[in-house]
């Protein structure tokens, strides 16, 4: 049988809580998908889903058109990509590399500018939407690359997402938006949480805030969403982890510092979260609640 190589052909690397579901949703769009992850349950997941797996970076990067990095640092993106057995010295030029990991804009920048030296070609677009959103397939990603690369890989970006929007050129233009939207996030989070709190010790009961806030100006799926999993005690295994919102709010308080801009509120949302991650740094970001309800000596339940 002839290989049909009009299929593009995707790798992807990290398949944790967002990546996993990235790649099986392009495997549903008709890519060939091959995956590497250090664990191989996760591997095994994408296989059961149709599709397969690397052994290693190197070889990935020699089998790939595009390949999708979704870890957790800047670090690990060094190393996936600028290391000696790194992306850059396995894929082909004219290949793409799609940054969807948070990161600081200056990790990216460091990154992008070898990778586009050496002939391939790259996209720095995290994304927003959570766990729900990456397997619904309907993130936002916010991609920073030249027009014509974004034109390009319109069909694999669609594969994951649903609102794609072209932030600039420059790379690190993508992690510079997605570091302005987190700190309005976890602002949001930590001012929902004591809201509930203010209204539970007050005697408000929690089926009236979930109905009256959704309801109101500040209505939103996220308040929704965080509203149902605290008074539901959903605390672990929400694909929210407490840990990748603190790294995000801090690349948004050193971005801050850079560009000397006070951020009051999204400093006050961070040490929340520093407090946070000391008491519970194996749970999601709801759990910050029941330090304020301890502070509080009260519960926000239904």
């Amino acid at each position: 049988m002839t290989e049909n190589r009009s299929v593009k052909r995707i790798g992807f690397i990290g398949l944790g809580d967002m990546g996993l579901p990235m790649a099986c949703n392009l495997v549903k769009a008709g890519f060939e998908v091959s995956g590497f992850d250090l664990r191989t349950d996760r591997l095994d997941l994408l296989k059961k889903e149709g599709g397969t797996s690397a052994n290693s970076i190197s070889e990935l990067g020699q089998s790939s058109d595009v390949i999708f990095v979704m870890v957790m640092t800047g670090k690990q993106v060094s190393d996936i990509i600028l290391g000696d057995k790194g992306l850059i010295n396995s894929m082909q030029k004219g290949s793409v590399i799609i940054l969807s990991s948070t990161i600081s804009p200056l990790d990216a920048r460091e990154v992008g500018e070898p990778v586009l030296k050496a002939g391939i070609k790259i996209i720095d677009t995290p994304v927003s939407g959570g766990k729900s959103g990456a397997e619904n397939g309907s993130l936002t990603m916010m991609a920073a690359t030249s027009k014509e690369t974004f034109d390009e890989q319109q069909d694999v970006l669609k594969g994951v997402g649903e609102k794609i929007f072209h932030v600039g050129e420059e790379i690190g233009m993508g992690q510079t938006v997605k570091a302005a939207l987190q700190a309005l996030i976890g602002s949001t989070f930590t001012a929902i949480f004591e809201s509930l709190v203010l209204g539970a010790k007050a005697g408000v009961r929690g089926e009236v805030m979930h109905e009256v806030f959704g309801a109101s100006g500040v209505g939103s799926p996220l308040l929704k969403n965080c509203s149902k999993l605290i008074m539901d005690r959903a605390f672990k295994g929400t694909g929210s982890q407490i840990q990748t919102m603190y790294k995000d709010l801090g690349i948004s308080m050193d971005m801050a510092k850079q560009n000397g801009v006070a951020m009051f509120t999204t400093s006050a949302a961070y040490e929340l979260f520093q407090s946070g991650i000391s008491l519970f740094p194996d749970e999601d970001n709801w759990s910050i609640v029941r330090l304020l309800e301890q502070i509080a000596d009260t519960e926000v339940k239904w």
